[in-house]
């Protein structure tokens, strides 16, 4: 998809640096910059080694050579209720001085259509509480913001810890 002076591509290999700098803003945005441990490594593996965990579509500015501007990295998720596949988007960051010219739109009208193309049963993502511009978007692109829904998360020392008995019950 192209817009006005942009293009939205899907990442190969050598977007891996562009994707991380971007993954980085995003961080810096959403205030969790200290939460950012990925590396080129984990994005290549993730994205291109042999079971990816993900994909990923980058827009850069003035076609397929110019700057990085914005990206969606999305994956495949389940609805037990549905019985079919999904589309989850991880996350949608587009450079603040790129916004207001249709970037975040493309983006997720492009995520959508692969859902279509798909046969998925859902195109989901989470925002922040506090994001209000980015939940009015989502409201007037006809998204429904499910207000009695949190994620629950264990990471780091917490996963090692809850998941260590399980593991030596295993053993």
């Amino acid at each position: 998809m192209t817009g006005a002076n942009w293009k939205i591509v899907p990442t190969t290999p050598a977007d891996i640096g562009d994707l991380l700098e971007l993954i980085e803003a995003l961080a810096a945005f959403d205030r969790l910059s200290h939460l950012v441990i990925a590396t080129e490594g984990d994005l290549a593996e993730a994205l291109f080694g042999p079971d990816p965990a993900a994909e990923a579509l980058i827009v850069r500015e003035g076609g397929e050579n110019g700057p990085a501007i914005a990206f969606a990295l999305y994956f495949t998720n389940f609805s037990t209720f549905l019985g079919r596949r999904g589309l989850w988007l991880e996350d949608l960051f587009v450079r603040p001085q790129h916004r207001g010219r249709g970037i975040g739109r493309a983006l997720l009208e492009a995520l959508a259509a692969t859902a279509r193309s798909r046969g998925y049963g859902r195109f989901e993502w989470a925002v922040l509480d506090w994001n209000a511009p980015a939940i009015g978007f989502y409201e007037r692109m006809g998204a429904t913001i499910l207000a009695d829904w949190k994620i629950a998360r264990v990471t780091g020392r917490a996963l090692d810890d809850f998941g260590s008995e399980a593991a030596s019950d295993a053993d």
